[in-house]
């Protein structure tokens, strides 16, 4: 609820009323309406004094972000101190002056702007009556205000659940905070450009500053095109940064870099999760889940707009629809997209799900026109090169919800949290045979794979001609398995299976060794089984950085608040001591969500192989998609950009459209890099 406010009541006696209503959990509206509202954030900070264009250039910084909020700007400088903030609002249902950004606490010592919501600000703001407060109005910005001045920025930030990134100026001290949620839902970036210190929710924002250089960052570059992302800290710039989740980075005068503070940590959790795992048996966990999901979602469906699901059928979707579904008077509003090509098809099981629930139900059936006509926006969208192919569906079935609602909640998390990824059970079936297996004989047996072609062993297995064309080659998967047979330890299989480009040095011209995610760290906690290290490892680096990235482009892109109940923090740390055979057995993942859902949905609507949430570019690639791809991938203009050789992209290419490989994610970071870098 970025900047979310109601009027100021009109006298003293219905300020009491509004209090009393609040405290039963009531809610009241006098002199206006209630409303919700999503931003952007943006602003520089030059201690030396602010030049005398000033405002003119945060203007248009913030201009930048109308899509995050088209609704109301704001802006708030001090020429002595340096400092330039902007704020861009989405005004739900009203406009109110008192939620209007950038906010200044009642002592005037602090200056913020605010991205996000804070789901339990009611609750804090009671408490923060009982020491005296008084508002002026009715938002989350202004009780976290309160929360800093009386218990500082620290203790302020453990109390609140939500999510959020937002800059806070001390007007007394004279230092800048930027501060960013536990888990990263909501992005912020911040760099150094020229003399300046600049900070905005998007990368096009900080374009526009004057000492602006953009120079690319060649390693970047490579980390990209082997994971499909940018991993942070780093952007795709050198010099600008994505700043760390769960914390508090203070800029003093004097001084580049930032004091860093920790206000949380995955790590913190992980131990203390592992050294208190819950007791009891499966029915008591899946009753505290119950309870715990089921408060969560009721705290994330307050809103006093319309309101609704992104459900895919799957199981982490279905069980947020049917927690939402349990505890609302009415049809919760569910969406879904469905796509003709066979095996990318969900909307079949999303509609059986949402009949059984009895939500209001709209799915929407795509042409491949009509999807491939979002590819053109994606390098815009997503700011910096992203090559998640599920980002095509997910900005249309966000583009789809926000023709009915403003808010959306989702199953993101799921995945993470409680074990449902292909290589959450590859660890926990193989690792510990692989790991008694001298990597000499591994060795030995990958080179024996992979001395045979995958067209041959297509054949050999019976995947030819045409067949090959509509399915993935048999032969391309044993190639993968012989790939992470070599693993020299578990980190070492997790980076081989998130890894696209195995080897992108060879493939970006000026890099010699492409840097890795930071996977060996010695302040990783240890983890006894493999698949809760491969979750501790998403949750560090494939969620904030791919998953989360998506979500937010998309629905911001549209105007949609998108949110996350799995990602709460209070359910990601009771996650953690759910015992993981509770989640992850030998034959599947997601164990204790499937036999919660299992109370709400028969297991017949659910139980089936994942699929995913993605489109058929590999064919497409080959059809609809081929003309724009071949203009991005000519030799000449690769060779002209400067940045990837042209043979191994040619070569690459030229086996796909063969149909001897199925390249279609290398090639879909190469093209997202390429169409990137022509939108620049």
């Amino acid at each position: 609820m970025c900047g979310a406010a109601w009027p100021v009541y009109d006298n003293g006696s219905s300020w009491i009323l509004g209090w009393l209503l609040e405290a039963f959990g009531l809610s009241i509206r006098i002199q206006g309406e209630n409303y919700r509202s999503m931003c952007g954030i943006t602003g520089f900070w030059s201690p030396g004094g602010l030049a005398s264009d000033a405002s003119v250039v945060l203007g248009r910084m913030t201009d930048a972000l109308r899509h995050r909020g088209p609704d109301d700007q704001g802006a708030w400088l001090d020429p002595g101190a340096g400092i330039a903030l902007g704020h861009r609002r989405l005004s739900i249902i009203d406009l109110s002056p008192q939620g209007h950004q950038p906010m200044i606490s009642a002592s005037g010592r602090f200056v913020i702007v605010f991205n996000g919501e804070i789901y339990n600000w009611q609750g804090l703001r009671r408490e923060e009556e009982l020491h005296g407060a008084r508002w002026r109005g009715h938002s989350d910005t202004e009780v976290l205000l309160a929360i800093i001045e009386r218990r500082g920025l620290e203790p302020a930030l453990r109390a609140c659940v939500g999510m959020f990134a937002f800059a806070l100026w001390d007007r007394q001290d004279r230092r800048l905070a930027l501060v960013r949620d536990r888990v990263g839902e909501k992005p912020l970036y911040y760099g150094w450009l020229g003399d300046a210190l600049a900070f905005a929710s998007e990368l096009k924002a900080l374009r526009l500053h004057p000492g602006w250089v953009g120079s690319l960052d060649r390693d970047a570059v490579a980390l990209f095109l082997r994971h499909s992302y940018v991993p942070a800290p780093r952007s795709i710039y050198t010099g600008i940064a994505k700043a760390p989740t769960g914390a508090i980075l203070t800029f003093r005068e004097g001084s580049h870099e930032p004091d860093v503070q920790r206000y949380w940590s995955v790590r913190d959790v992980v131990e203390r999760g592992l050294a208190d795992p819950l007791t009891g048996g499966m029915p008591e966990v899946l009753d505290q889940l119950d309870a715990r999901l089921r408060e969560t979602i009721g705290r994330e469906m307050v809103a006093d707009v319309p309101l609704g699901a992104f459900l895919s059928g799957g199981i982490d979707s279905s069980l947020v629809v049917a927690l939402m579904q349990a505890q609302s008077p009415r049809p919760i509003k569910t969406f879904t997209i469905g796509f003709s090509e066979r095996g990318y098809n969900e909307a079949e099981h999303a509609k059986a799900v949402a009949r059984h629930l009895g939500t209001e139900h709209t799915d929407l059936y795509l042409t491949p026109a009509e999807t491939l006509a979002v590819v053109p926006a994606l390098p815009t969208l997503y700011d910096e090169p992203f090559a998640d192919s599920s980002q095509v569906p997910t900005f249309l079935v966000a583009r789809l919800a926000r023709g009915s609602v403003t808010v959306s909640l989702s199953g993101d998390g799921g995945d993470e949290l409680f074990g449902g990824y292909d290589r959450y059970l590859l660890a926990n079936r193989w690792w510990s045979f692989m790991s008694m297996v001298p990597r000499v004989f591994r060795r030995v047996a990958a080179r024996s794979l992979l001395a045979v072609t995958p067209a041959q062993w297509d054949r050999a297995l019976g995947v030819t001609g045409a067949h090959r064309l509509q399915v993935r080659p048999t032969g391309d998967r044993v190639h993968k398995f012989a790939e992470v047979l070599t693993a020299g330890g578990l980190d070492d299989l997790y980076f081989r299976l998130v890894s696209h480009w195995r080897a992108p040095e060879e493939l970006v011209v000026g890099v010699t060794d492409a840097p890795r995610l930071a996977l060996d760290e010695p302040n990783h906690p240890v983890t006894a089984h493999a698949a809760s290290r491969m979750m501790y490892l998403d949750l560090i680096s494939y969620l904030p950085d791919d998953i989360l990235v998506k979500v937010d482009r998309a629905t911001m892109g549209v105007s949609l608040e998108s949110r996350a109940p799995y990602l709460d923090h209070t359910i990601l740390e009771f996650a953690w001591r759910i015992p993981v055979p509770f989640k992850v057995s030998q034959r599947q993942g997601k164990v204790v969500l499937r036999d919660l859902l299992a109370r709400y949905v028969p297991a017949s609507l659910f139980e089936r192989p994942k699929m995913g949430f993605s489109v058929p570019i590999e064919h497409w690639l080959r059809g609809p998609l081929k003309t724009w791809a071949t203009d991005l991938l000519a030799e000449d203009g690769l060779r002209r950009d400067g940045y990837l050789d042209p043979y191994p992209v040619s070569q690459h290419w030229r086996e796909h459209q063969s149909g001897s490989r199925n390249w279609q994610t290398l090639l879909w970071n190469i093209l997202m890099f390429q169409a990137w870098l022509r939108a620049q």
